[in-house]
């Protein structure tokens, strides 16, 4: 089949790559001068299956509120629109524990069989990009403990693996943490790893080329027709290019892109910074990815650098950092890892949108509407379910079972069916 993607970033790749390891002819359309240039640019690099899971669990509303005023708050609502309040308030309504259960049961189960196929990908295919075994949460206080509990209970549902360590074990296995500031417990998970999400996507753009796929970049696309649903325009005037299947993958343009098909999709754009810098001295520095729970900040080691992320801003400004969030990066990054990285010079300071949906999944699966395929709202666990998304949706095109149960991936759960 003649297939289009729209969208270049992880999802778009490995997405690409699936069909056309599977002999579709794929056209890459993305708006961008080259792929991962948006939210695969400068994530965290944690590919874990454990710690994807809803932001929407309970006691999250009054976890928000107890921070947003405090210095060093993990979200910040910044002039935000009646699109975002309503985004939060759905939000709300997810965090009940009946739905956080089945919401984190499915993003788990999507989660594992992605970590999967990522390693088959990487092994397979040679793909040398920055990786390292191992991620680790931090909890500071028992209340975090407390917090964490109905998130664990479905792991260990699930027959998840991971570990609840002391501070000394985690000092074993992180023997850079700072020993003065307070450690109450660990939750370790020894399958996730960190990796270089950029380096991955890009690497495997070379494979999908390789199979015949053809990429078109500096190529935004008109929002889908609900006339001729596949068939793609790059602009007003154009005629446009007719497709056996569409995919749409593009990040927090997805929703307008598939508006006219009568979908309204609540993806709302959450800002992320992101600093990376040179380790100073190795001994100092993180070996793998850990992450501290109160601010929901992460501390990744990608080869020789350092890269710390967090900091969340719903409404805003896409394009201005907020110097406050970037402060609390290095603050935690000081907290635990003390003279890791050369903080005073070469620094680069990046802010992406993350497209989330209130819930926590990502859509997976066909929309109701003939051909047209919908991989999106990923949010901030998107290169942990990448490859998983991807080998699912090109299965489903080509009209093979995903090896997975989709149940809790669809528009169905958001009341989306057109």
């Amino acid at each position: 089949m003649k297939v289009a993607v729209i969208g270049a970033g992880v999802i778009g790749i490995t997405t690409a790559y699936e069909l056309a390891t599977q002999g579709h002819q794929v056209s890459v359309f993305e708006r961008n001068g080259a792929a991962a240039e948006e939210c695969s640019f400068a994530n965290t690099g944690v590919a874990s299956a454990g710690y994807a899971a809803p932001w929407a669990h309970p006691g999250v509303v009054k976890h928000i509120l107890s921070h947003l005023w405090q210095r060093d708050t993990p979200l910040r609502i910044s002039s935000p629109s009646m699109a975002d309040w309503r985004w939060l308030w759905q939000m709300r309504k997810a965090s009940k524990p009946a739905t956080f259960a089945r919401n984190r049961a499915s993003m788990l189960r999507l989660a594992e069989y992605s970590s999967h196929r990522m390693r088959t990908l990487t092994d397979t295919l040679n793909l040398e990009h920055e990786r390292s075994q191992g991620f680790m949460v931090l909890l500071r206080t028992e209340h975090e403990i407390k917090l964490m509990q109905d998130s664990l209970q479905v792991m260990r549902d699930a027959g998840f693996s991971f570990k609840s360590l002391t501070a000394d074990e985690a000092r074993g296995i992180e023997p850079a943490l700072n020993p003065e500031t307070p450690l109450a417990q660990a939750i370790y998970f020894p399958d996730d790893e960190v990796g270089n999400c950029r380096q991955f996507t890009l690497l495997l753009k070379s494979e999908a080329e390789t199979l015949g796929a053809k990429f078109h970049f500096n190529t935004p696309v008109q929002p889908l027709s609900n006339a001729q649903p596949k068939t793609i325009r790059t602009s007003e005037q154009d005629m446009g290019e007719k497709f056996d299947a569409v995919v749409v993958c593009a990040g927090l343009a997805s929703a307008q892109i598939v508006r006219p098909l009568g979908l309204r999709i609540p993806l709302a754009a959450v800002h992320g910074y992101a600093i990376s810098a040179a380790v100073r001295e190795p001994l100092d520095a993180p070996r793998s990815g850990v992450i501290d729970e109160q601010y929901k900040v992460a501390i990744s080691r990608l080869g020789q650098r350092v890269r710390v992320t967090g900091g969340s801003e719903i409404g805003g400004n896409a394009k201005r950092h907020d110097p406050a969030s970037i402060k609390t990066l290095y603050r935690v990054l000081d907290n635990w890892f003390p003279g890791a990285a050369r903080t005073q010079d070469n620094v680069q300071v990046w802010k992406g949108s993350r497209p989330m949906l209130p819930d926590g999944p990502p859509i997976v699966g066909a929309c109701g509407i003939s051909g047209v395929w919908l991989n999106l709202g990923h949010g901030a666990s998107g290169w942990a379910l990448a490859c998983g998304s991807a080998r699912v949706v090109a299965d489903s095109i080509n009209g093979k079972s995903p090896d997975i149960d989709l149940q809790g991936l669809g528009l169905e759960r958001l009341h989306l069916q057109r």
